[in-house]
């Protein structure tokens, strides 16, 4: 039986195919960026077949439609092909040739994403949740500039309140600025209405999801926390251990190591926090331990007190909060249970300064 390792360069309009086998390129297609077409060409391949493409704002619909015709899809990280796939001459063509390549050498860091289109769909409105309130904070930000640069500081009762903004919009002896701040007010109201519709959107699809409420339970986790880490993660069964987990949350540690000392011995290897994650995510666990810290009379602030007495840094210490919690809300997940605060005290492992 032929066995096809088919590289994808995807874009919005086209799609280029290579089909490798044995190592050789025996097929190339372009065909429109739509599943029916891209779907013919698969059907054509008689044999054992692996597609891969690479991460993208069209990746989740492609692997939703595509992964039940291939035997094995991988969404590629980019970020790890990029000195290779950037190397010598560069086109859509040369490109899927050095993606089924790639394929074939099992050198593809696959991206997970969900084959469950209203967890897609969920995760979507998240990203557009976190999208509308930066929108606001920059929105908010521009006004209090442009009041700094005239001397102005706004009062608290004036940003959100349009009868005392009003008010005091009209005792500006400036009349340009007070059109300018008029004109960017319009947009920071359009970014509020839209976070309530999305907070509301997310409020009424997380009922769907009991795992979202049961985390409520946890100090510091609210709905918009618990809903980030749930649209993120997906599922607790795509990491084999906890090192997997902690650092694609942002808070577990990479080892690196290089090289030997003037003896010849290996020098120590150096415990550091990963640099790519994904922002939301950690944001979103960092912040549910800064919260729980912050409001005490729980056992995550019991664990950080005890850690820190022991001479432990703070910021390590909040860091091992971060592992501990993201690791009870798994256990919780896979079980479908209700929080245990004695899982918290269970073990206080031995903490390396970073």
């Amino acid at each position: 039986m032929s066995r096809y390792y088919i590289g994808a360069d995807v874009h919005a309009n086209n799609t280029e195919l290579a089909v490798e086998e044995k190592g050789a390129i025996i097929a190339r297609y372009s065909v429109p960026t739509t599943i029916p077409a891209i779907s013919d060409v698969l059907k054509s391949l008689k044999g054992t077949k692996q597609l891969t493409f690479e991460e993208g704002p069209m990746a989740g619909w492609l692997y939703r439609n595509l992964h039940m015709k291939v035997d094995r899809l991988v969404v590629a990280e980019p970020r790890r092909n990029k000195l290779i796939t950037s190397d010598g001459d560069k086109d859509d063509r040369i490109d899927s040739g050095k993606l089924a390549m790639l394929l074939r050498g099992k050198f593809l860091k696959h991206v997970h994403h969900t084959e469950d289109a209203h967890r897609a769909h969920f995760k979507h409105w998240v990203n557009l949740y976190h999208g509308r309130v930066r929108n606001a904070t920059r929105n908010i930000n521009m006004i209090r500039a442009c009041c700094r640069a005239h001397g102005l500081a706004i009062p608290r009762k004036v940003i959100r309140n349009t009868k005392n903004r009003d008010q005091w919009l009209s005792q500006i002896n400036n009349p340009v600025l007070a059109e300018q701040l008029n004109m960017l007010w319009i947009g920071y109201d359009a970014a509020r209405t839209q976070v309530t519709i999305t907070l509301g959107q997310l409020n009424t699809m997380a009922r769907r999801y009991s795992i979202i409420k049961l985390w409520s339970q946890i100090a510091g986790v609210g709905l918009i926390r618990a809903s980030t880490i749930f649209a993120y993660l997906d599922t607790p069964w795509r990491f084999k251990n906890k090192s997997k987990l902690y650092k694609y949350c942002g808070v577990g540690l990479e080892r690196s190591a290089s090289g030997k000392d003037k003896n010849g011995n290996y020098k120590p290897a150096r415990l550091h926090l990963p640099f790519f994650v994904n922002g939301q995510l950690k944001d979103a666990v960092m912040g549910a331990a800064a919260t729980a810290i912050y409001q005490k009379n729980n056992v995550f602030y019991d664990y950080y007190e005890r850690m820190t007495s022991n001479g432990i840094r703070p910021s390590n210490a909040k860091h091992s909060v971060a592992r501990k919690m993201i690791a009870i809300m798994a256990a919780m997940w896979k079980k479908n249970s209700t929080f245990d605060d004695t899982l918290v005290n269970s073990s206080l492992k031995r903490r390396v300064d970073f």
